[in-house]
């Protein structure tokens, strides 16, 4: 069964036709980054993810990892493809070309993520953390940190993790209990035990550099008293070789639903009290410093799930253009008419539209967070700089969320379309389906996402990054006006907008006030109603762009462009007005949730 994973030519559209991505190489940061460049360097993803990385996927699902005699291996296959992927320095595309990086967009990474996430989104896991890892040492370490972490994380000599989850606190970091203790060279001694670390052990490295959270002797309680550590699987000399085994043990592996090829252990530092870690950043300020990861992370995630939704579409579309079964439902009572491909009934048309709807507009979402990156760092003033930063917070909890959720409701759909065959695992649509599910979890839970959107993101600089989201919205409500046939469709996502700026002041006043947990029950059905408005925004933006188009398009683009109109209008004609209902609904208060007595559950 031949596998797909992204849509080439819809990347190209959204990257250069939306958000004309080229206009950065106008800036000195991004100057080597002309469309041509940007057309080579997806080429170059697109052909390393398709030929090298995605014939490992299926390998690497059905042989997982090992815990052998203290030794952790993953799957073989894995190792050329890691060599090939440092070797294209790839594991920090985005960063300063003096650590390894190439310095491209953060847009044009992330659209080479999706080629590298679709093709075996386990694998990759291991320099994306590697990554994460490198920019906590670039953001917080000391000029000896750097010199001896930065590079070797960058280019992935060495991997990097991310060490907050304890097995009594879970998601309340505040209550860890790993603990450090300062030794007189300025060291610490580190004692604990994480779990569910992504990549904790393995033998692709031959060092593994873990961020550890940890609470130092005396330090308050809770977040304020949390500090991040640096704690290699083999400590690192001052001159910057590898030293002696620094007491970090992979205690177990976990059987999981999926993404089988990534190692998640559970790691005890310390149980032989030789264990030690250097402080990364200031004392007690660890929490804020590992934000900067759980921000990158929470991003990553969103293009993780997005991406493994792209794959299973795709794979559905040529399935459904292949399979041979019924007649023409025009048709069904001729004797002599001839069996159609499954695309010609109309409800698998329908599921494919609504996969098409969901992944095209994850697509838009994703890739404009990633330019607001781009965007605020080459601002030319603070305004400006203030205003796509407040854009980037805004937008996490939301595409971390939505996007995780809704993927995993296209990869269903993308088993649904190949019927029995999507249940099997001869083909590829149930592995998708079980490598996407964790994405709703990790890196704070969607509830989590929710309460931020609510709680922290909403009135941030009293609401400013919000009136500037809504002001974008506004600005290609304004286009579409001008635009004749898409006049309606401009009306309705108009009336969701203003609908949704509405919600969120009544929100936001309710988690204030005495019904604040009334508010927060509602907190994730209210990130879902923005996330759907902003798939009605960007679907609309899709076809402001595409609409002029069509007329004098080459032959081959005809199709793409009249496609773009169509989805918009199936989105903001079928979805929206049920998302409408929604936004009513969370304006009457609901209060059942708060209300139910817990005895009246089941158990």
């Amino acid at each position: 069964m031949v596998q797909s994973i992204a849509d080439r030519r819809d990347q190209e559209f959204v990257i250069h036709e939306m958000l004309s991505a080229s206009d950065l190489a106008e800036n000195e940061t991004f100057a080597d980054f002309t469309q041509k460049t940007m057309d080579m360097v997806l080429m170059e993803a697109r052909n390393l993810a398709v030929k090298e990385i995605l014939p490992t996927n299926k390998e690497g699902d059905q042989t997982g990892c090992t815990l052998e005699n203290g030794k952790v291996s993953i799957p073989d296959c894995f190792h050329r493809i890691y060599k090939l992927l440092c070797e294209g320095e790839w594991v920090a595309m985005c960063d300063d070309a003096e650590y390894g990086g190439q310095g491209m967009p953060k847009v044009l990474g992330t659209a080479a993520s999706e080629f590298f996430t679709g093709a075996n989104c386990a694998f990759f896991m291991y320099p994306a953390l590697t990554h994460g890892a490198g920019k906590l040492v670039e953001k917080f370490g000391t000029e000896a940190q750097k010199k001896n972490y930065l590079k070797n994380l960058y280019t992935g000599k060495w991997a990097g993790t991310m060490c907050l989850t304890e097995p009594e606190a879970g998601s309340d970091v505040g209550n860890l209990s790993t603990t450090a203790v300062k030794n007189d060279d300025g060291t610490y001694t580190i004692t604990g035990n994480k779990i569910f670390i992504s990549g904790g052990d393995q033998d692709l490295t031959e060092n593994i550099i873990h961020p550890v959270l940890a609470r130092i002797e005396g330090a308050p309680a809770g977040t304020k008293g949390i500090s991040l550590f640096l704690v290699p699987k083999y400590r690192v000399n001052k001159d910057g070789s590898i030293g002696e085994f620094n007491d970090v043990v992979c205690t177990g592996l976990e059987e999981k639903m999926g993404i089988h090829g990534n190692a998640t252990s559970a790691l005890a530092f310390g149980s032989k009290g030789n264990c030690i870690g250097e402080l990364l950043g200031d004392e007690n300020k660890g929490m804020k410093a590992m934000f900067v990861m759980m921000n990158e992370t929470r991003h990553g995630v969103a293009v993780q799930a997005f991406a493994l939704a792209s794959a299973s579409y795709i794979n559905a579309v040529n399935y459904a253009k292949d399979r041979i079964q019924g007649v023409d439902l025009t048709k069904i009572f001729d004797s002599g008419a001839k069996p159609v491909a499954i695309i010609n009934h109309p409800d698998v048309k329908r599921q494919l539209l609504t996969m098409k709807a969901y992944v095209d507009g994850m697509r838009g979402l994703l890739y404009y967070s990633s330019i607001c990156f781009d965007r605020a760092k080459i601002a030319a003033t603070e305004a400006e700089k203030d205003k796509w930063s407040g854009l980037i917070e805004l937008l996490t909890p939301i595409i971390k969320s939505y996007n995780t959720d809704r993927s995993f409701e296209v990869c269903t759909q993308g088993v649904q379309i190949y019927g029995g065959y999507g249940f099997i695992r001869e083909y590829p649509q149930e592995q998708l389906l079980r490598d996407c599910k964790i994405t709703s979890i990790y890196e704070g839970t969607n509830g989590i996402q929710a309460m931020d959107l609510l709680g922290r993101k909403l009135g941030h600089k009293k609401g400013k990054p919000f009136m500037d989201l809504l002001g974008e919205m506004n600005a290609t409500i304004a286009a579409a006006k001008q635009i004749e046939a898409l006049v309606p469709m401009a009306a309705k996502v108009e009336k969701s907008v203003d609908k949704l700026g509405e919600v969120a002041m009544h929100m936001g006043m309710t988690a204030m006030s005495e019904n604040v947990l009334h508010a927060f029950a509602m907190a994730h059905p209210f990130l879902d109603v923005c996330g759907d408005v902003c798939m009605g925004w960007i679907e609309l933006w899709r076809a402001v762009v595409a609409e002029p188009k069509i007329e004098g398009a080459a032959k081959k683009d005809v199709a793409f462009y009249q496609g773009q109109i169509k989805t918009a209008e199936f989105f903001i004609h079928w979805i929206l007005p049920a998302t409408m209902g929604k936004m009513e609904a969370l304006l009457s208060n609901i209060t059942a949730v708060m209300e139910m007595p817990d005895d009246a559950f089941a158990g």
